[in-house]
């Protein structure tokens, strides 16, 4: 009889809302063993976490522990660093998105992984959700050229917008949240993004004079599809329209459509669909639609938590399976590379080659 796999031990960084669900996700794993959490300061730990200890210090916990697997989920700004000190521990990584803060530091992440022959996951968790899965394939089966409309606005107040202020000492919305659309717009074409617009405006005297809490960018891909994504931040910020998702192509579109009601800082507001709405172009002789618009119910989607758990066991079968990651890696350095590219036309006001 074979031997049971032993779990990889895995060290966490960070412990906010997502550091906290991906050490959940790996404690309800089998296939992996927490080794150690580490985080600036004491945070209220849920579930069977709540027995272990808060280390400091990700670089000794690398060096004590001497884990299988890091997993980052602190801010952008430290993503690189950690990231490449664990690859060249011999870890395997996790990171949260954005992968870096340049694209620079980017490559720098996945030469490292593919250096050391280590697994690189990046966090996007719109790959591991079955209606977002299926609204890419639904995209994909018009064909191109594309019309891609995007937006994630967040109405935040209290401790909400104390972690938007906080991440944008690094990031603006644009970056931060723009790479999971992104990353959805290059899975559905297969085009190269060539150039990038951006605008933004600085909404609030809470944040930086150099930062912005509302942005805008457009992206045009080789084939001829544009794109657009907004992102906002902010007690000011709009509960109209905050959720716009929409892919058209010559043969129609695909969207997804919001229930009333839903709230923009609700976490599984950010992931949930609803409803993906189906829309051919096609019409008959008498110049009038052939067909009605097909709704596919998207219900008993999996919530945050579940998602999480999603991204842990795919990277465990990525580890196990030894699956080639070189297309997920490109990808999220593509998908970075247009938003930073967009924050730097916000910053200069000159269109961006890519």
């Amino acid at each position: 009889m074979s031997q049971p796999l032993k779990p990889l031990r895995v060290v966490v960084a960070g412990l906010g809302n997502m550091g906290r669900s991906h050490a959940l996700a790996y404690f309800e794993n089998p296939g992996f063993e927490i080794a150690a959490l580490v985080n600036r300061s004491d945070v209220p730990l849920p579930g069977g976490l709540a027995g272990h200890e808060i280390r400091r210090s990700f670089t000794d916990a690398l060096r004590d522990e001497k884990p299988d697997v890091a997993a980052i989920a602190t801010y952008s700004d430290s993503h690189a660093d950690y990231a490449v000190a664990a690859l060249e521990a011999g870890c395997h990584v996790f990171v949260e998105k954005p992968l870096a803060t340049t694209v620079a530091d980017a490559r720098r992440v996945v030469d490292a992984a593919k250096a050391n022959g280590r697994k690189l996951v990046v966090g996007y968790i719109l790959r591991h959700h079955p209606s977002w899965m299926r609204l890419i394939a639904e995209a994909r089966k018009l064909g191109g050229p594309y019309v891609f409309r995007m937006n994630l606005n967040q109405q935040s107040s209290g401790k909400t917008w104390e972690t938007h202020r906080q991440l944008m000492q690094t990031t603006s919305p644009i970056v931060d949240c723009g790479v999971h659309y992104l990353d959805v717009m290059l899975q559905i074409t297969d085009a190269k993004p060539v150039e990038v617009r951006g605008m933004g405006v600085r909404l609030s005297d809470e944040i930086a004079p150099d930062m912005y809490n509302y942005g805008h960018l457009q992206v045009l891909f080789d084939d001829g599809s544009v794109g657009w994504y907004e992102a906002g931040w902010g007690p000011m910020i709009s509960e109209t329209a905050f959720f716009v998702k929409d892919v058209m192509s010559p043969k129609g579109c695909v969207s997804i459509v919001m229930a009333e009601g839903v709230k923009s800082d609700d976490i599984d507001t950010h992931t949930k669909t609803s409803t993906i709405r189906l829309h051919s172009a096609a019409t008959g002789p008498d110049g009038r639609f052939t067909k009605p618009d097909e709704l596919l119910s998207m219900e008993g989607e999996p919530g945050h938590q579940e998602l999480c758990d999603a991204e842990q066991a795919f990277l465990l079968k990525a580890i196990r399976e030894d699956i080639d990651l070189t297309r997920h890696m490109d990808d999220a350095v593509k998908s970075l590379a247009v938003c930073l590219a967009a924050d730097e036309s916000v910053r200069t006001g000159k269109t961006v080659k890519l």
